[in-house]
């Protein structure tokens, strides 16, 4: 059995949900964490940087008093998303007010720092690291990190290139922390194969996208009902790391997705349209081809929930067919 910190014991379904760029806010956040998943946003999504401060008053108030108004259904904790890389100019300001709130559950990207990890243990925090191979992560609880997030071939925004399945067996050859799984999670099914592949956790950000909590544009939504994995074009360019892309805002920018070139690390715009990677340049994992509405994310986790015990009494039911 994995060792599970106490503040992610309880929750309703096993999943956390990932952190997106310019998407997640606290409206989106807040209803994941009252549904019984656990919530996340990036840090950076709050500009200016005085706004995280409002940002975190905001969700830990609200988490409260959902609370008090149910204590036999508490909500799940919430996470916020450090990037840790040398670009990343408020990194220390944003860490700070972290501690300062306590925030339950820190996922870091982009490098892995012992002082990032030191700062959310200095009050209990728990620390997730997202890695694309057996090597980072090593490195990452080597210095500290509690918890790994695996991101696989399929996931949304910057992914990695491998199989699930070679990508948890790897890591639990030697980690038995906990560990979340991420790359094309868009039904319960999918999340009790991530546990079945050897993770606690499923890690799912895409299908959020398409809620109407989030912070996404309509037609950006709809991409996300309309669209398959066959709509998924993963390319370097946009900002020179790795990542999967909706084909239609590839054209929309005026590109062929089936010709794109090689990355410019030193430019984040392209072309003459000037469009932006995230903004203009939509981020997506192969799974969107489960997602066939738009709707609110408490309904959403509803449906997983549904889905996911419906997978869990197949399984026995399979089981109970071979035993006999």
């Amino acid at each position: 059995m994995s060792k599970i910190p106490a503040v992610l014991e309880g929750l309703r379904l096993p999943v956390i949900g990932a952190p997106m760029f310019i998407i997640s806010t606290p409206k989106l956040v807040i209803e994941q964490c009252k549904a019984g998943i656990v919530g996340s946003m990036p840090a950076l999504n709050a500009r200016p940087a005085e706004q995280l401060e409002e940002w975190l008053i905001e969700i830990t108030e609200a988490l409260a008093k959902h609370n008090a108004e149910n204590p036999d259904r508490p909500a799940a904790p919430f996470a916020i998303n450090q990037i840790v890389h040398r670009s990343n100019e408020r990194l220390e300001h944003d860490m700070a007010l972290c501690v300062k709130y306590k925030v339950p559950i820190i996922i870091t990207s982009l490098g892995a720092r012992e002082e990032i990890f030191e700062a959310a243990h200095s009050y209990g925090g728990v620390v997730f690291h997202d890695v694309i191979n057996n090597t980072f992560a090593k490195k990452a609880i080597e210095k500290g990190a509690d918890g790994l997030v695996a991101v696989a071939t399929g996931a949304g925004g910057h992914a990695g290139v491998k199989s699930p399945f070679a990508l948890v067996q790897e890591i639990r050859e030697w980690f038995d922390g906990p560990l979340a799984l991420s790359g094309s999670i868009a039904t319960g099914d999918a999340i009790l194969a991530a546990q079945a592949t050897g993770a606690d956790f499923a890690y799912i950000g895409s299908p959020f996208i398409a809620t109407e909590e989030a912070r996404a544009e309509e037609a950006y939504k709809q991409a996300i009902v309309d669209c398959n994995s066959d709509d998924i074009i993963y390319s370097n360019l946009f900002t020179g790391v790795h990542g999967n892309y909706l084909k239609p805002s590839i054209e929309a920018a005026g590109l062929d997705p089936n010709h794109l070139p090689e990355s410019d690390p030193s430019k984040m715009n392209f072309g003459e349209s000037g469009a932006k990677a995230w903004k203009d340049i939509w981020g997506s994992g192969q799974g969107i081809g489960a997602i066939k509405e738009v709707q609110s994310a408490g309904k959403l986790v509803e449906q997983f929930d549904v889905q996911y015990k419906n997978a869990r009494k197949r399984l026995l039911d399979l089981q109970e067919k071979v035993r006999s």
